[in-house]
């Protein structure tokens, strides 16, 4: 009866936690399918339209901020894996002065906010003429020092022996990472992929700060754009929330249990 109760309980506290993580979600996703003299109401499905998504394509260019992220986000998310990775790879298994201070300076990294290196980097864009273009927030944002320490930690964690016969048969360190260790270090892979799309695809500071051109906008802030000039409409404004949070659940979904695996393989060693 004890391990039965237990169980009950532990149920009800995952619903309760569902239940409040879910609801933001339910709400803008109930809400953007409806009209805006429902909004605050139980409305029946008979009243769903698909109009506030169709005025949010017709008045705005949204087509284009969607092509704006991707090309964005693939283009971290591919240059990010490759060179965190091979960052990562150098600090586990290379000899070579100044290794420690390297890390040391990666982990200190990590605790710096981002707010306080932005005018630099604005500054910098702007001396290579690189502002107001999509490079400008591609480039800056590749090397993340977070990735560089989960590398690290997982290529610890994977046996020398493996690099040493491949040595033996010819190969040197970066054939033995490509040729042998990338391939086995698909968790780590798909780690990196999951959060740097989340938090590519949702950044608005950055490109917020170095776009103005409104055809160069990215989703995150094309939809700021909408919340600012129909705050009146905020079904239409949800449609928008909607759009922008739907590829982040669906690559979630699909590989959560990697992303989990990966986790738990970027243990704390040496």
């Amino acid at each position: 009866m004890k391990g039965i109760g237990f169980r009950v309980f532990r149920f009800a506290v995952l619903a309760v936690f569902t239940a409040v993580f879910l609801y933001p979600l339910v709400y803008a996703v109930y809400y953007s399918l409806l009209p805006l003299p429902d909004m605050g109401k139980i409305a029946p499905i008979s009243h769903f339209t698909l109009e506030n998504y169709t005025d949010l394509y017709n008045n705005y260019p949204v087509g284009r901020w969607i092509l704006n992220t991707v090309i964005v986000t693939v283009s971290v998310v591919t240059f990010s894996v490759i060179l965190n990775s091979m960052a990562g790879y150098a600090l586990a298994r290379w000899e070579f002065p100044g290794k420690k201070a390297i890390f040391a300076f990666v982990l200190g990294s990590m605790m710096i906010p981002y707010q306080f290196v932005i005018t630099p980097v604005y500054i910098q864009l702007a001396q290579l003429h690189w502002n107001d273009r999509l490079i400008g927030i591609i480039v800056p944002f590749i090397v993340n020092c977070l990735y560089i320490f989960m590398a690290r930690q997982f290529f610890l964690g994977i046996p020398k022996e493996l690099e040493e016969a491949a040595r033996v048969d010819g190969l040197g360190l970066i054939g033995a990472f490509f040729r042998i260790v990338a391939p086995i270090s698909t968790p780590l892979v798909l780690s990196i992929i999951i959060l740097n799309f989340t938090g590519t695809w949702n950044f608005y500071i950055g490109p917020a700060t170095f776009i103005n051109n409104r055809d160069n906008y990215v989703l995150s802030v094309g939809i700021k754009t909408v919340k600012d000039f129909m705050y009146d409409k905020k079904n239409q404004t949800l449609a928008g929330v909607v759009v922008l949070s739907l590829p982040i659940l669906v690559m979630f979904t699909i590989l959560q249990k990697h992303f989990v695996e990966g986790i738990a393989t970027t243990g704390i060693k040496g």
